[in-house]
């Protein structure tokens, strides 16, 4: 028997469904705050923080953990509580509770970005990313994965890791890069592009309701893009900016709340990140996509809208200055807004 946290929507929702099918799962428990739709599915109607969740998931052999929060609009707060705070109870849960396992989903992003990053990096490598926003949430998830086995004997827990997330319903920072005018580029690095289609996450997390895949697991398409060639996918320019010149913007409108995203975040679009799916491919498992098919996805799916460093640009900005007057004015906000506080501390003059 297998639980589903975050079941009827999104991921949750469609992994949910695949279990379903499985002759391998006799019985699916959803756990959602609201009753889903999928036949087949026991539903267990409670917040994820809800330490009756115990209850719910006895008698279950694992449960797979993906009611999280990715969205760049949360506010950091309450989406760290629901994220972090969750991850908490759900091992705390499983363990009262006598499941044997528990699979979390969180992001090849906590392997950190960095020009001198091997390619593809070893998914038992270090993680070396920067605790901010949303990669913070996720860093500490997987400090409570490591942890579950100590504090918990005979609890297991897998980790999968997906690169960068496409597909439908998919928004975040990383996908909000793709709905810029002009592809925003770092002078001098030499970012190299992977993607994750939602269908083949949802068939690794199958590998690892079964068992076949444990410990920490990455998945993405195989290979990677470089540059020039998402560029021409997208038919988009580029937008090239000294590094001390982008990280500055970046970092100050964010401090004035501007954009969602922190700096450290553009070394997401710098800076190599690739994964292997090395222990998914030796158990058998097979993308379904390529990073060319899956980066189309990608730009179908963000087709019409408009954003800049991780803020969506609305109708009224856009059609006023276009999207490309939008993002060099969030990139020269900052600058103004520092140059204004300068000339009050001076008095004015």
């Amino acid at each position: 028997m297998a639980a589903v946290t975050g079941a009827s929507t999104g991921i949750g929702r469609a992994l949910a469904a695949r279990l379903v099918g499985l002759p391998e799962i006799k019985r699916v428990i959803g756990i959602d705050e609201r009753r889903g739709d999928l036949e087949g599915v026991e539903w267990r109607v409670l917040e994820v923080r809800d330490p009756a969740i115990a209850q719910r998931i006895s008698r279950c052999d694992v449960v797979v953990h993906l009611d999280l929060d990715r969205s760049p609009d949360s506010d950091p707060r309450q989406r760290s509580a629901r994220n972090v705070g969750g991850t908490q109870t759900v091992l705390t849960a499983a363990a009262a509770a006598g499941v044997p396992r528990v699979v979390l989903c969180t992001s090849a992003m906590v392997y950190g970005a960095a020009p001198d990053n091997s390619v593809p990096l070893d998914e038992d490598g270090p993680l070396r990313a920067r605790p901010e926003g949303i990669v913070s949430d996720m860093l500490e998830m997987e400090w409570l994965a490591r942890r579950a086995p100590k504090a918990h004997p005979g609890l297991s827990v897998t980790v999968v890791r997906p690169s960068m997330l496409v597909g439908p319903d998919v928004d975040t920072f990383l996908t909000r890069h793709f709905e810029a005018a002009r592809l925003l580029v770092i002078r001098g690095s030499k970012p190299s592009w992977q993607f994750c289609h939602v269908d083949d996450l949802v068939s690794a997390l199958e590998y690892a309701v079964l068992g076949k895949v444990d410990g920490p697991v990455t998945v993405g398409c195989e290979g990677y893009l470089e540059q020039d060639e998402v560029e021409m996918l997208f038919g988009l320019p580029r937008l090239e900016l000294p590094e001390g010149l982008a990280l500055g913007a970046a970092e100050r409108l964010h401090r004035l709340g501007l954009t969602p995203a922190p700096a450290s975040d553009l070394a997401y679009v710098s800076h190599p990140w690739v994964v292997s799916s090395a222990k998914l491919l030796a158990a058998g498992w097979q993308p379904a996509y390529d990073n060319v098919t899956a980066c189309e996805v990608l730009a179908t799916d963000v087709a019409g809208r408009h954003a800049a460093l991780g803020r969506r640009i609305g109708r009224r900005e856009t059609a006023t200055m276009g999207a490309a007057g939008a993002t060099v004015a969030l990139l020269g906000a900052a600058a103004v807004v520092r140059r204004a506080r300068r000339r009050r501390s001076r008095g004015g003059t």
